[in-house]
Parts: C-alpha cells; sequence; structure tokens
C-alpha cells in the first residue's frame, strides 16, 4: 500500500495551474474516492479509469483509493485529469516508479479501451509547465503540435495509456511531433468591390490603424455588413506572441481543429443578435469559459444590426471596452479573459431602416425610434471612437466601374501605421487606442487653434471627457497614417469629423 503524486492542471479562465495528483492505496472497503473540489466530469473519471487500466493490461487495485486533487480550494473541472489519475494508480500500485513522475505535467482523457483523446487548454498547460519548472508535458499525440509552440519544454504525445505507462517504464519511446497543419488560406474580400462611400472607408482605415471601436450608420442596403467584413483583410498580420495569446484562448475554448495548433488569422467574431450574456462576454455553468469578445482577442468583434442586441448585453461591454480585460465574477472568485478588440457596429437609423431617406418614407412613429435607439446608452456611444453614417449609393455609382483602393493598398498603410505606434511605445501589442493616457500625451501637442476646435466641440457638441480622449487618440493615428511626427490641426479636425458625424441617431443615457 503506497502513496503516488502525478501534476495536472486546472484551467481557470485563460490560464492554467499546477495541480498535485495524489492517490494513496491503503486498507479498507474496496472503492475510489476524489475529493478536492473535482466536478462531475472528473468524479466520472473512476470508471473511465478502471476499464482503460484492465484494457491496458494493468490491474484495478481491489481495495480502497483516494485521490486528492491540491490545491483543495482551486475548483476542477474537465476530463483532461483522467490520465494523470490513471498513472497515479498505477505507480500507487507498485506498477510504475514515483520518482520520475514529478517531472512531468499530464493531461489527457481516456477512452474505455485505454485510447487516448484529445483535450481543450493543453497550451495553457504548456505554459503553465514551463512557469512551474517541470521538465515536460505529456498529453494526447493530437494535441502534441499545440504544446510544442511552447520552448524549453518537453513534448510527449501519446495515443494510449499503455503508450504512457511504457514511456515512464522506458520501454516506450515517442514519435517526433507532428509537422502543424496550417488550415488552407482564403483570400479575404477585396476592398475595391465596395463602391462609393469615401468617408466610410476612411473611418475603416483609421479604425484599424489605431485599433479604434467604429460605428456604422446606414439604410438597409447601403454596405454596412460589405464594408465591416473588409476589416480583416486590412489588419496588419499578428506577431508570434499575439497568436499564441489569440491560440491560448482558443484552446480553452476547445476551438483548435485537429491537427492544428497556432491560429495566425487576426479573429473575426460576428455574433448573432440573439448573442445571450454568457456567449458575449464568458461565462456558463460551472468554470467560466470565453465568450464572443475573448474569442476576437487581437482581432474584430463585429455587431451588426446592433440596436436588436438586449440592451443588458450592450451595456455588458463598456468595462472591458476600456480595460481589454473581462472579468466574470463567481462565488468561488473572479476569472479574468483577455479581450483587446476592435469593435465594429453597423445599425440602422430606425426600426425600418428610412430615416431622413431621400427616396423611401420612414414609417416610424418617434416613440419608436426613441425606443429603437435607447437601446444604446450614452456611455456606450461614448466609447466609440469613429462614427460613420453611410448614405444610398446612386445609380452612377451602383453601375459604374470601381475605382477604389485595394485591400492590399490599404494594408500598407495600416501596417506601417501600426508600425509606428509599436516604436513609440516600446511595446508590440499597445496602439493610440490602447496607450496609456501619460504615454500618448507625450506624443500629442495641442495647438492654440487645434485647442480652439476642441473647445467649440466641447461647449457645442457635447465632447465628454472620454470624447476628448478618444479624439486625440484618434488624431494621433490620422497623423501616423500619413507619416506625420506632430498632429495637426487638420488631424485634430479630421478627428472631430469622423467622431461627431451621428446626425441620425439620438442617443438615451
Amino acid at each position: 500500500m503506497a502513496l503516488a503524486t502525478t501534476y495536472s492542471v486546472a484551467l481557470v479562465g485563460a490560464d492554467a495551474h499546477l495541480v498535485h495528483v495524489e492517490v494513496d492505496i491503503g486498507h479498507g472497503v474496496p472503492g475510489f474516492r476524489i475529493v478536492g473540489l473535482p466536478n462531475a466530469s472528473v468524479r466520472e473519471a473512476e470508471q473511465r479509469i478502471r476499464a482503460a487500466l484492465v484494457r491496458s493490461k494493468l490491474e484495478w487495485p481491489n481495495s480502497r483509493k483516494t485521490a486528492n486533487l491540491a490545491p483543495g480550494a482551486l475548483r476542477k473541472e474537465g476530463t483532461h485529469f483522467d490520465l494523470p489519475l490513471a498513472v497515479a494508480v498505477a505507480a500507487a500500485d507498485g506498477k510504475l516508479k514515483a520518482d520520475p513522475l514529478k517531472e512531468w505535467v499530464l493531461v489527457g482523457e481516456l477512452a474505455l479501451d485505454g485510447r487516448l483523446r484529445r483535450v481543450r487548454g493543453v497550451l495553457p498547460a504548456a505554459l503553465e509547465c514551463r512557469r512551474a519548472g517541470k521538465r515536460g508535458i505529456v498529453c494526447p499525440v493530437e494535441n502534441s503540435p499545440e504544446a510544442a509552440l511552447v520552448d524549453d519544454i518537453e513534448v510527449v504525445g501519446v495515443d494510449s495509456l499503455a503508450d504512457c505507462i511504457g514511456f515512464f517504464r522506458g520501454s516506450w519511446t515517442p514519435s517526433s511531433i507532428p509537422p502543424l497543419e496550417k488550415p488552407p488560406s482564403s483570400e479575404p474580400p477585396d476592398m475595391s468591390a465596395v463602391r462609393g462611400h469615401p468617408f466610410a472607408k476612411r473611418a475603416l482605415e483609421v479604425a484599424a490603424a489605431g485599433a479604434h471601436n467604429l460605428l456604422l450608420l446606414g439604410p438597409p442596403g447601403s454596405g454596412k455588413t460589405m464594408l465591416a467584413q473588409r476589416m480583416p483583410g486590412i489588419l496588419p498580420r499578428m506577431s508570434f506572441d499575439e497568436s499564441l495569446d489569440v491560440t491560448r484562448v482558443h484552446s480553452v475554448a476547445g476551438l483548435l481543429a485537429n491537427g492544428s495548433a497556432l491560429v495566425e488569422e487576426r479573429p473575426f467574431r460576428a455574433p448573432h443578435h440573439h448573442v445571450s450574456l454568457a456567449g458575449l462576454i464568458g461565462g456558463g455553468s460551472g468554470l467560466p469559459r470565453p465568450g464572443e469578445l475573448s474569442l476576437a482577442h487581437h482581432g474584430t468583434l463585429f455587431l451588426d444590426e446592433l440596436a436588436l442586441y438586449r440592451r443588458e448585453v450592450l451595456e455588458s461591454l463598456r468595462a472591458p471596452l476600456e480595460d481589454g480585460v473581462v472579468r466574470v465574477a463567481r462565488s468561488a472568485g473572479t476569472v479574468e479573459f483577455p479581450c483587446r478588440i476592435t469593435l465594429v457596429g453597423a445599425m440602422n437609423p430606425c426600426p425600418c431602416g428610412y430615416l431622413d431617406d431621400p427616396k423611401r418614407q420612414c414609417r416610424c412613429a418617434d416613440f419608436q425610434i426613441e425606443q429603437y435607439n435607447s437601446r444604446l446608452s450614452g456611455p456606450l456611444l461614448d466609447r466609440m471612437d469613429l462614427q460613420a453614417s453611410m448614405e444610398r449609393l446612386t445609380s452612377r455609382e451602383l453601375l459604374g466601374a470601381s475605382e477604389g483602393e485595394s485591400t492590399a493598398a490599404i494594408r500598407a498603410r495600416v501596417t506601417a501605421a501600426r508600425a509606428t505606434q509599436s516604436s513609440r511605445y516600446g511595446d508590440p501589442t499597445l496602439t493610440n487606442a490602447t496607450a496609456p493616457r501619460a504615454l500618448l500625451d507625450s506624443h500629442v501637442e495641442v495647438s492654440p487653434s487645434s485647442r480652439a476646435l476642441l473647445a467649440h466641440a466641447i461647449e457645442d457638441r457635447s465632447l465628454t471627457g472620454r470624447g476628448l480622449d478618444r479624439v486625440l487618440r484618434v488624431a494621433r493615428t490620422v497623423a501616423d497614417l500619413e507619416g506625420e511626427s506632430a498632429v495637426g490641426d487638420q488631424h485634430i479636425s479630421e478627428a472631430l469629423g469622423l467622431r461627431l458625424q451621428q446626425p441620425a441617431l439620438r442617443a438615451v443615457s
């Protein structure tokens, strides 16, 4: 009768925390009890472990077995505890030496025949393995490319419990990690296909260059959705660190495809307006999972028909848009998910969509328009750095030849502007929209004439303190797009025009 310890992880938010998996085999009534705040999926591991051990030609000890998952105050959830529990049972029963197990982190779900199935959260587990100073991680072979993204640790991919036991006995040698499988890339829709709307196109370019939030307002069929879908194509490519950060969130959500590892394309998430609060910001039963907001990390969250989302869902965006972090509170503690995003919203000016339309008469009563727009509160609108109205296109614009710039040309300018910001702030993840205000102020000098423009906007256009901050950030981005080191009057003027153009939208607080 003995005690054995293996190591695994508990997923909390987008991070993993090291867990000691202790198994004691002693005298008493035969049974298997798991303690340490396990949820149902962990408690059910007994049946999978028992069948897998027998199929792997190992005995299931006919005695009292107790498994403790420490620390006991941390809730444990997920089938990835199957493998470390099974190996710990085998070691406690004398089938394995206990000492070598202390150097490894184990994750994996067991099938009844002993095979290993892929699990979510292997990338955060590998990062925690490195942080904890462990030698390496043992995981399902399908997850091994994901774990191999982390340097300075060994990765052992196994197909079955028998292979894992053989590895620790020294009788089985793991094969090399399979190469990463990149999903087939498709060319993003080109900006040149969008006819007309030079002002809205400029707003989209500025939003991409500085990671600013953008609201598109216009009648049905004016091209709002078509324009928003061009955003991924004009954004700069992600750095490796950004890709790793995005992959970590997608790994926890279980969205990585079989055989794939690194997410290289910036996310573009477009949830339906019936999305729930938990679906948007994260949550759910048990340990919270990332929502659409976090799945769009380092990319774009597009909310089409913005006024049709429930108001409480929209209001939940306010703090994350400011902080770049979603905090989901539970009785056991608060879980954080990263969400450094660019929000693009699109909406009609009224329920029927034809308010102030020169060709079609609006059928909405005043109270319907007020009720429609009331779903967007003043504080939320204040967080939209840019607002662009899109008018109905004329027959000449619709039938004429397309003369717009290509996506590649716009992307080149956006990439250059982002590179300028990275160099200026000394951090590749900072943009003009996210840089600390003290750091931004040292690179934005307001002239007396610009100060007069801003004073007019504050007094006559109800520009708030937050709005003033956003105008200065947008002005800095406009100057970066033009390759200017100083922010001039023309940049302030354009930033004000990009923010205050909202003739048909009435917000309530």
